[in-house]
């Protein structure tokens, strides 16, 4: 290998900050979405309800069931002392479709919340984006710990926030493009299974197509290391001036004494 061939130090401090930034990424996506325990418990109580359902076409066994069984969830992460918020927005919407469900006495109506939230959800990345603060940028801002600093400060990691929110947003808006046709032609099983087999695979895509995005975006800026430099800088400005006070005060005492 000629010198030519060999790898600068620049070369292996650049690939070392890319990894670097790739594993941030994986990790702020892990954390943020819940990795693979946060759609266990996305998919469980859905899979529950379908399944009790097709077997006895009993509503208030296959609503009782998933509700019981998102409540379990919580308090596992409960006793475990793990974040909770992913199992709890699983129990309410868990709740919301079982009182919907109760109210209109269609079990169909048990799906029909979480549609359109998806629906929302799809409008929200996409307005968002139109907007000029794309949503995923608002989520993952506070993970990395650069808050909204991509908007003024890091153009380049806007525009992969921007283009990770069209992907959700579109992802989200072809998911809906299934559900909502079933919901009116397909019976309660059917719909049921079809929404358990798209609960994983859009979601994966879209988390997939998200790190492509910020991988290869500027790394973020940490406002809150620049917060702590700031106010370590202000410290040290208020400990030098006070030094510099008392070290006048002792001259002056010791030129009147003199005097």
């Amino acid at each position: 290998m000629t010198s030519l061939d060999k790898p600068t130090t620049e070369t292996v401090d650049a690939e070392d900050s890319e990894q670097d930034v790739r594993a941030v990424t994986e990790a702020a996506l892990f954390e943020a979405f819940g990795g693979l325990r946060g759609m266990i418990e996305t998919v469980l109580p859905g899979l529950l309800f379908v399944t009790i359902f097709t077997i006895n076409k009993d509503l208030h066994w296959s609503a009782i069931a998933a509700l019981a069984v998102s409540l379990v969830l919580v308090v596992v992460r409960l006793v475990k002392r793990d974040t909770v918020k992913h199992a709890f927005s699983g129990v309410f919407g868990v709740a919301f479709g079982v009182v919907f469900a109760m109210m209109t006495g269609n079990a169909k109506n048990f799906y029909l919340p979480g549609m359109l939230y998806t629906l929302g959800l799809a409008l929200a990345y996409i307005i968002t984006t139109l907007a000029g603060v794309p949503l995923i940028g608002l989520i993952l801002g506070p993970v990395f710990k650069e808050n909204l600093s991509w908007r003024t400060r890091n153009p380049g990691r806007k525009t992969a926030y921007a283009k990770a929110s069209w992907a959700w947003g579109l992802i989200l808006l072809a998911k809906c493009a299934i559900l909502f046709p079933l919901y009116w032609w397909a019976n309660t099983a059917q719909l049921g299974w079809v929404l358990v087999a798209l609960k994983i695979p859009p979601f994966l895509l879209a988390v997939w197509l998200t790190w492509v995005f910020l991988a290869k975006a500027p790394a973020p800026i940490d406002v809150f290391a620049e917060m702590e430099a700031e106010e370590q800088a202000e410290k040290e400005r208020k400990a030098a001036a006070e030094a510099s006070g008392e070290s006048q005060d002792v001259t002056s005492g010791r030129h009147r004494r003199d005097a």
